[in-house]
């Protein structure tokens, strides 16, 4: 796969629907398919081609990137009833881009593998925006000949590719990895904004100080801007991590790693949804720690 072709994506939500007009916008064919009609339609006036379920968005398709939330989602979408596994051609290559466990990820990739599929264990990370503009971080695990035959859509997605390992699961480690630390970013931008804010302090000057010294994140910066100005639209909801880092958690006591941080920060995204914010975008943080609600 050198150029442009068909594509297949199973899940054109905010992370899918991004990478698919990414292809669109480059002159790659897309089948768009997603249990939320006003999505794909949406694609569809880009120049999508509509799927009702996993199978069609896999017909014609030269590769197909699953783009759903969670392992039982990804195994429906690939083995369930109309499952996209069975419509590929032998050789295509799979991109499995959920965050997930890296104990699921390698067992779809072994299914697909005897399938004749080519899995590529490839999560994304950098939010829609980076998506689109082929920026985002792609963090991808996937046998020599895997590689070689997704070359072209690879690079198509994204000019931060990072080839992680051979073994499927080490994307999905790398993700985790990367997400706790994401949290744990977040929920001290968040707990130090809030603390500013019981100081009587500024918050955007706060804000401003931080940035351009050394208690800067790009996700602290990226989710209190948001926070301060009220948007909690969900580019990711609170849920995600919430799940990313129970996931991580569990990944590292399974390696007999117990961390100080990421528990804590686990217990912050739990304590977020079960005060009915795992719907808003995760900048909702502040208004947890600072004792707001919508």
């Amino acid at each position: 796969m050198s150029g442009p072709c068909r594509v297949g994506i199973v899940g054109v939500g905010n992370m899918g629907g991004a990478v698919a007009q990414r292809l669109l916008g480059l002159g790659w064919s897309v089948n768009a398919c997603d249990l939320v009609a006003a999505k794909v339609a949406a694609l569809q006036a880009l120049g999508a081609r509509p799927a009702v379920d996993p199978a069609q968005a896999a017909e014609g398709a030269g590769a197909l990137i699953v783009c759903v939330v969670d392992a039982a989602q990804s195994e429906a979408v690939l083995f369930g009833e109309r499952g996209a596994a069975a419509a590929l051609a032998p050789g295509a290559p799979v991109l499995l881009c959920p965050t997930i466990a890296p104990e699921d990820v390698a067992g779809l990739a072994a299914r697909l593998a005897a399938g004749g599929l080519h899995p590529l264990d490839a999560p994304m990370s950098g939010g829609p925006a980076r998506a689109r503009e082929g920026t985002m971080s792609l963090m991808v695990a996937c046998s020599d000949e895997a590689w070689q035959q997704a070359q072209g859509l690879v690079a198509a997605l994204s000019s931060q590719v990072f080839r992680v390992g051979d073994r499927c699961g080490d994307g999905a480690r790398t993700k985790l990895v990367n997400n706790l630390l994401a949290a744990i970013n977040l929920a001290g931008a968040a707990e130090a904004m809030a603390l500013a804010q019981r100081l009587g302090l500024d918050p955007g000057r706060t804000l401003d100080v931080i940035e351009r010294s050394s208690g800067q994140s790009w996700i602290g910066s990226d989710r209190m801007r948001r926070a301060l100005a009220g948007d909690y639209a969900p580019r990711a909801h609170v849920n995600l991590l919430r799940k990313d880092t129970r996931l991580a958690v569990a990944m590292a006591r399974q390696a007999g790693f117990e961390g100080p941080l990421g528990p804590v920060a686990a217990g912050v995204f739990e304590q977020a949804a079960q005060a009915g914010l795992g719907e808003l975008d995760d900048a909702a943080l502040l208004q947890l720690l600072g004792g707001q609600r919508t």
